[in-house]
């Protein structure tokens, strides 16, 4: 008997699916976003509750918005690709990223991982010309802003931390606070930082104009 494979199979499934379900049929890549951010946080609830029956479930789930995804790219007429090529396109950027682990390089320390990382990437993105580049301003607002302070280091803008909370707890604590003054101001907390957001990123454009 031949040994099945399971994500064959899924893949398989997928495309039967799509074949035969006619709510199925008419969804596209755009329609399918919203399903996908919904499957992704529901993924981040099953490991921050530490539910793992639920974390294996949302995988699967966030595994079918993949294959959803592969599925409808591979019947474009255009420019199709396939699951198949998704996955050698992963295993190809992987293995380029680990030197240490599939090459000569050698990485001690998690440190020196992160700069060979960060070589492999930056040579792949030879044409970017801003270190925010690829950055997606959907992210969430709290999740974008820790993203652009780093990149904002990384072109001399560097945001000086807060005084005050000492651990991860106490920092949830203080997040909420800000957000009850927002309230209790009459404030609209997610525009005031993403209007600040705005202001980081004219002055990491202007920085990095200003040593090019």
């Amino acid at each position: 008997m031949t040994p099945t494979d399971p994500l064959r199979d899924a893949a398989d499934t997928m495309r039967a699916v799509r074949d035969r379900c006619v709510w199925t049929q008419q969804i596209d890549h755009r329609a399918l976003v919203p399903y996908l951010v919904e499957e992704s946080a529901e993924l981040i609830d099953a490991v921050e509750e530490g539910d793992r029956d639920e974390l294996r479930e949302e995988l699967g789930d966030l595994l079918w918005q993949v294959l959803f995804h592969a599925e409808i790219a591979s019947r474009d007429t255009q420019d199709p690709f396939d699951i198949d090529d998704v996955a050698r396109g992963l295993t190809d950027k992987m293995v380029r990223r680990h030197p240490h682990v599939f090459g000569d390089a050698v990485a001690n320390t998690p440190e020196e991982v992160l700069v060979h990382w960060n070589a492999a990437k930056a040579a792949e993105k030879s044409s970017r010309t801003s270190v925010l580049d690829g950055v997606s301003e959907r992210m969430p607002s709290l999740a974008l802003a820790q993203k652009l302070v780093s990149k904002g280091s990384q072109a001399g803008v560097r945001v000086a931390p807060a005084e005050g909370p000492a651990t991860e707890p106490e920092l949830g604590d203080a997040l909420l606070a800000l957000v009850a003054t927002a309230r209790a101001n009459g404030w609209d907390a997610e525009r005031a930082l993403r209007e600040r957001l705005r202001g980081l990123e004219s002055e990491i454009r202007r920085a990095e104009a200003g040593s090019a």
